[in-house]
């Protein structure tokens, strides 16, 4: 039925449509929708007119009915709109200090000039907010300020930025040595030590490791934002903080646009090289101390960019058209040049080759070395140490040590006896008391070393022995009573084959003359590059020659040689001032005749003797050299008398007579009377051993003085020596204990440094309360890795400190150094920073552009030149003291830690934070920096390997 009624409506509907379209056409469909669209739009347009005119008589019925009074509000707002700004009232006063204010509002207009304003007026005019956001610095500015001023700033600058420094170096020396045991050349060198840093750091630090923030510029800035948003939590009105676009925006200008660009700054290396270069720029490059950081050079960056420079050079002085003299210098800066060449390929080749020589086994194996006599090597504080090394290694310490102690022993009872005729003059009479303490000082001696107690025993003749026993029995103690035996030990020492003859063919001899200098160019051959390589010196040094050698070298009997002292003047050269002597020299033979002049400085004539008188020993009785004289040695009349004795002294020199009795003397004279530069030889070891027994001279005058002075303390010290030999009282001062009367231990002396560890321990007994000692030693034990050596050189190192600290500032020297903290701090200084500050960010008021990076060729260069000042610089006492190669390693170890941008980021933020936590040590910033620090892969890798080694531990 569906079916069929659906078949019906479809078929009544199909003839209806149909007859429709017979009837109307087939465009009757079309006219049909028009008519509707008219009906209904015709519809629209009279409902809407009728709508609108009710509205509006509706709307007068409200007005006159209930609407109330428009206010005048709105009015008055667009009004006050429509008026000029008036002038905005600032308080510029920021920290009570004018002379701070001015610099600082500067910085403030500047910085939102610069990072806010030039875009901020494409949006407004209105300047409420940036009113609000100037009013919010300075709100900060006067916070920090007052905070600093409650802040007492000498434990940072002396105690805490030493520390810092310090635990950086050690750091980094840690990682260098790690790098060195591994021995991986594949790795990039640079990015692996970088590494092997952080890893270091975490495991001296424990609890932090900053590798994100300076490896990552991401984390770095998501760091400094934190950082910033936490300084303006402390500094601002809980308001103002709240404000969060205000906050945002100070944030951002703190941390990207000052904090971050000083920061890359101050650790960019080129920087650095650039101000230490312009720290030394008083001082003139060495051309002796460039060569050297030449050929320790291991980066080829820095050799190419040197060898570029000298090939520019060279080029530029072949074209030059010179004649006369003008030739002469020009050849002479070409053959310079060419040697730079040569010795930078050459280099250059070995490092590529992976060729490396070891210049202490090329040395002990070359087999010419200078041999340094073993009373030079017991007065001397860096070869003194070598020998006491290898005396421990073959167990003949005991001799060695027995020697010092006596030494020790007849200064101080020199000084006794002095003091005590002095005394007696005085008419005090404390005879018995004195000669008490020496024979109890005596006897301690004797039962350390002599007895049959005593462990390990100087072996020694016995009747020499049982006499010394008698003596101290029954005779008072003299300073020379020791002095038999001790000159018995001395022949032992210097004669066993276990000791002196042996420590010359031992490789701490080498490392020995390595540290005095002494290794002289043994140019080798054989080698890869076909090109000999020297230890250090100028291209025109040498190894010295042996007397065998020398005497080898032909002579001609016709030759006649003359010379004579023909003027004398005074020179000042960079402000030091010397006397020079013009020598006119006549040579003659068969055939020809010569005739220059030379000249040549006192301290020449010197070096010159000293090192004849080495080589030929029968000249030390013959030929006496002018004595030196300190005060007044400019004088004409002195300088006269000079002349005159210079001059006999070079008549017998070159005596016909003399020179036959020595042929091998004509080679050092012809050397000295040439028209050159003197290149001193190995008579500069002689000079180091001056320069070295004159102080310990003024020392032993120093303890004299101390000794008259202080009677009391000395016998109190003298007490005590009987019972712990060396030990004197305190008031005497430990500078004069550990010198002259502390006896050496006898098995080495183990320091507690463990291997990871900040330096912030205390360094040492009375150390800690002298804070120039403490900074000093605390430096040179990191720079120059003193801790590694044996602790009697640091003990020495300590007390000369001591000395020269005492000497030069008195008791009042911490006073004096928190004075100076004191200034560093005071308004002047601030405002001067300050000042540096702004212009180097606003020259001119002007904002600086980015400074383009260098090109790599003069930032190599720049390297080179910073090594040369630096190791130009270093003064000759200090290799004295502990040893020419040791100086030369620790300045260049500290350089090399300043050419990683990572690592001097590193450095920066150590400072950055123990700043604040010395500013606000009540908001716990320790703990915050753990916390920012918290995501570093290094730490969490350290948790791991801890966890890892704990685990078995705990399982068992």
């Amino acid at each position: 039925s569906c079916l069929q009624t659906s078949l019906s409506i479809w078929g009544w509907g199909s003839l209806g449509l149909v007859l429709f379209l017979v009837t109307f056409g087939p465009f009757a469909i079309f006219y049909f929708a028009f008519y509707i669209l008219c009906f209904v739009g015709g519809g629209f347009v009279v409902t809407l007119l009728f709508g609108k005119s009710n509205s509006e008589k509706y709307l007068e019925q409200c007005e006159h009915s209930f609407l109330p009074c428009t206010s005048v509000g709105i009015p008055k707002c667009i009004e006050e709109m429509k008026r000029e700004a008036r002038p905005i009232k600032i308080d510029r006063r920021l920290t009570g200090a004018n002379i701070i204010d001015e610099p600082l509002q500067q910085v403030i207009q500047f910085s939102l000039r610069d990072y806010v304003q030039y875009w901020y007026y494409t949006l407004s005019d209105d300047e409420s907010f940036l009113l609000e956001i100037r009013q919010a610095l300075q709100y900060a500015l006067v916070q920090f300020s007052a905070r600093s001023k409650e802040t007492d700033w000498q434990p940072y600058f002396t105690t805490r930025l030493v520390d810092d420094f310090g635990t950086h170096l050690r750091v980094f020396r840690k990682a260098q040595q790690r790098i060195a045991e591994k021995g991986n050349q594949m790795k990039d060198q640079a990015e692996e030590l970088v590494d092997t840093f952080f890893e270091v750091e975490v495991e001296m630090e424990k609890e932090v490791c900053r590798d994100l923030v300076c490896t990552s510029p991401k984390d770095e800035e998501g760091f400094l934002r934190d950082l910033c948003e936490v300084l303006l939590y402390i500094l601002l009105p809980p308001g103002d903080f709240q404000n969060k676009i205000m906050r945002y925006f100070v944030r951002e200008i703190l941390s990207r646009g000052i904090l971050l660009p000083l920061i890359n700054q101050l650790s960019d290396p080129d920087y650095i090289n650039q101000y230490v270069i312009w720290m030394i720029r008083d001082s003139n490059c060495n051309y002796e101390a460039f060569m050297n950081i030449i050929k320790l050079s291991d980066n080829i960056g820095e050799l190419e960019a040197v060898k570029d420079k000298a090939s520019e050079e060279l080029q530029y002085l072949r074209s030059l058209d010179t004649a006369g003299d003008d030739i002469n210098t020009i050849k002479n800066q070409i053959n310079s040049l060419l040697y730079v060449i040569k010795v930078c390929d050459s280099r250059i080749q070995r490092l590529q080759s992976g060729k490396e020589i070891d210049t202490v086994k090329l040395a002990a194996n070359f087999g010419k070395l200078c041999t340094v006599p073993l009373d030079h090597i017991l007065v001397d504080n860096v070869a003194l140490q070598f020998f006491m090394d290898y005396m421990q290694q073959t167990g003949g310490q005991a001799h060695l040590f027995f020697w010092m102690t006596v030494e020790g022993y007849r200064v101080t009872a020199q000084q006794q006896l002095e003091v005590l005729q002095s005394r007696q003059k005085d008419g005090k009479h404390q005879t018995n008391q004195t000669k008490g303490l020496l024979r109890a000082a005596a006897f301690g001696v004797y039962e350390q070393y002599l007895s049959e107690k005593a462990s390990p025993r100087v072996n020694i003749d016995d009747n020499l022995v049982a006499k010394l026993a008698e003596t101290l029995n029954h005779e008072d103690p003299t300073p020379e009573i020791f002095d038999d035996i001790q000159r018995k030990v001395y022949e032992l020492m210097l004669r066993d084959e276990r000791f002196y003859p042996s420590f010359k063919q031992n490789v701490l001899y080498v490392r020995m003359l390595a540290e005095l200098d002494m290794l002289k160019d043994p140019s080798f051959r054989g080698s890869d590059d076909g090109e000999g390589e020297s230890f250090n010196g100028s291209p025109t040094s040498s190894i010295n020659l042996s007397l065998d050698d020398l005497s080898n070298v032909p002579t001609d009997e016709t030759v006649q040689l003359h010379a004579y002292i023909s003027d004398t003047g005074v020179c000042n050269d960079h402000g030091k001032t010397y006397a020079l002597y013009a020598i006119t020299v006549h040579r003659r033979n068969a055939n020809s005749e010569e005739m220059w002049k030379t000249y040549r400085r006192y301290s020449d004539f010197h070096d010159f003797h000293m090192r004849i008188t080495e080589q030929f020993e029968n000249l030390a009785n013959i030929l006496k050299l002018p004595g030196k004289k300190t005060f007044n040695n400019m004088d004409r009349e002195f300088l006269e008398k000079r002349k005159k004795d210079l001059n006999a002294y070079l008549q017998l020199l070159l005596n016909p007579e003399m020179m036959k009795a020595s042929p091998a003397l004509a080679h050092y004279v012809y050397d000295f009377l040439e028209n050159k530069a003197y290149s001193k030889g190995k008579g500069d070891f002689a000079r180091k051993m001056d320069t070295f027994v004159n102080p310990l001279r003024n020392s032993m005058r120093n303890v004299s003085n101390a000794v008259k002075s202080i009677p009391d303390s000395l016998a109190e010290g003298m007490t005590k020596m009987s019972d712990n030999m060396g030990k004197m009282s305190e008031r005497l001062g430990q500078d004069i204990k550990q010198s002259f009367f502390k006896v050496p231990p006898l098995m080495q002396k183990t320091y507690s440094d463990p291997d990871h560890c900040r330096v912030a321990a205390p360094i040492d007994d009375n150390v800690d309360d002298n804070i120039p000692l403490r900074v000093m030693l605390l430096l040179m034990d990191e720079v120059f890795d003193l801790k590694e050596r044996n602790q009697w050189l640091r003990r020495n190192i300590k007390n000369l400190l001591q000395q020269l600290i005492r000497a030069t500032y008195g008791d009042t020297i911490n006073r004096k150094i928190v004075d100076h903290v004191d200034w560093m701090t005071s308004p002047e200084q601030v405002a001067d920073a300050v000042k540096r500050f702004r212009d180097a960010f606003w020259p001119n008021g002007i904002l600086a552009e980015s400074v383009p990076r260098r090109d790599k060729a003069i930032r190599m260069r720049t390297r080179v030149a910073g090594k040369t000042k630096l190791l130009e610089v270093m003064p000759d006492e200090l290799k004295h003291i502990i040893g020419a190669e040791t100086t030369r390693k620790g300045i260049l170890r500290v350089f090399e830690m300043f050419q990683h941008s990572q690592l001097n980021k590193r450095m920066v933020y150590v400072f950055l934070e123990r700043f604040l936590e010395t500013l606000f040590p009540q908001n716990k910033f320790p703990e915050l920096f753990h916390k920012l620090h918290s995501r570093s892969k290094q730490m969490q890798r350290y948790k791991q390997r801890l966890h890892s080694t704990q685990a078995p531990s705990l399982q068992k």
